[in-house]
């Protein structure tokens, strides 16, 4: 019969479209083991001290209660560092996360901790508006702007010091890993898509070239800042990490990669909530470069291996370049996972406690978090909306490249 899909003409094309998808997931394997290599080089590497250790600021931008935030800002305080000023920022004196900071003050009085409390709307980007709203009261010219749910290693602002010594360094970012609040599957499911394919993703994209800044956590001398105008010419873009890397590139300095690591929060305990944070992210990336986020579909793997399966009904040669893809994801996944336990507790052991990170990624579930990812990342290409934190905001396409003075 010529409606029967497994006879005729109709077995020759899915055979050719299994081929191709077969080789689609090889190339994504080839990338994923390269990005686990660079990740494992990048762990292992022993640390350089900073030939100095200026004084710095860390200006924290709050919103509300959060899972794991007093975890998440006590660590900041817990800096094995001379001279240390750490500013919370919030734009109410009702908002949730005051409590928190008040009580971190109390908790490490021998800290040079301060609240500061604005409602001051400087643009749509309310993140920017409160590090506008703290910049006055920073003491220090080297600034470290990390957001809310980041875990810093005791030893954060010696690896940073050391990456702004670095000769042309204008601003140093840092590579982190997903750390899930609470054992359930949307959790880890999240902290999965940023250990497992960002982290890898963005050495892969730093070997080949790209000096992107990562905006979890971020530093540059008061200087730089005000060559490139301030924080004032962020607040317009949601993707104000991207902005400030690209003036600071502009300035023709470098933006550096600090050698550690920090683990962000995944709080995300519904499918729904998961959902939206990520596609929040994919449409953010997909502003600042589409064409290559889009070619970053060939990275899911598992995803292509499904193909053969469905499109050859089960053979023996489809079973196996899955199961092949699967299993070597799955030990790509637990070395990673490995590697980055044994990184902060070396790190925590040179400094102070190290960060708890005994976290077992769901790898018998792999397969289900590559088709979430594609799912993702098709549906960044159906609109600029996004939410963040209950304002809805359109990501926008920064230019790519911003003429600055650099007298």
């Amino acid at each position: 019969m010529s409606g029967d899909p497994f006879s005729g003409d109709a077995v020759t094309i899915s055979v050719v479209v299994a081929i191709a998808a077969s080789v689609l997931a090889a190339l994504g394997l080839v990338q994923s083991i390269i990005g686990w290599w660079l990740a494992d080089r990048f762990l292992a590497a022993p640390r350089t001290e900073p030939p100095a250790q200026p004084p710095m600021t860390i200006l924290k931008p709050l919103y509300g209660d959060e899972p794991l935030l007093a975890e998440a800002l006590a660590s900041v305080c817990r800096q094995a560092y001379p001279a240390v000023q750490v500013l919370f920022g919030v734009g109410s004196e009702t908002d949730a996360a005051v409590p928190v900071a008040q009580a971190l003050r109390r908790q490490f009085p021998h800290v040079d901790i301060d609240v500061v409390v604005d409602p001051t709307l400087h643009g749509p980007n309310r993140k920017v508006g409160n590090l506008i709203n703290m910049l006055p009261y920073a003491k220090h010219d080297v600034l470290v702007i990390a957001d809310s749910d980041v875990h810093a290693a005791p030893d954060l602002l010696n690896r940073l010091a050391e990456a702004l010594a670095r000769p042309r360094a204008g601003l140093a970012t840092v590579l982190y890993a997903g750390l899930p609040a609470f054992p359930a599957m949307p959790c880890r499911f999240g902290a999965m898509q940023i250990t497992h394919t960002f982290l890898p993703g963005a050495l892969l994209a730093r070997r080949m070239g790209r000096q992107d800044c990562l905006g979890a956590t971020m530093a540059l001398r008061r200087a730089e800042l005000d060559r490139i105008g301030g924080l004032q010419g962020l607040v317009a873009h949601l993707a104000d990490d991207a902005v400030l890397g690209r003036k600071i590139r502009a300035l023709g300095l470098d933006v550096v990669l600090a050698d550690t690591l920090v683990l962000t929060t995944v709080p995300e305990t519904t499918w729904g909530a998961l959902f939206r944070h990520e596609l929040r992210w994919a449409r953010t990336i997909r502003a600042l470069e589409a064409a290559g986020f889009g070619a970053s579909i060939l990275q899911f793997s598992l995803f292509w291996a499904l193909f053969p399966l469905l499109l050859t009904g089960f053979t023996l040669w489809s079973i196996a370049v899955f199961g092949v893809a699967w299993a070597v994801r799955m030990m790509i996944a637990v070395a990673l996972d490995g590697g980055i336990e044994r990184r902060l507790r070396r790190e925590g052991e040179a400094g102070g406690p190290a960060l708890t990170y005994a976290v077992a990624s769901p790898v018998w579930l792999l397969p289900l978090r590559d088709l979430l990812s594609v799912v993702v990342l098709l549906g960044s290409f159906v609109s600029r909306k996004v939410d963040w934190r209950g304002h809805d905001l359109i990501a926008d396409t920064p230019p790519p490249s911003v003429r600055l003075d650099k007298t």
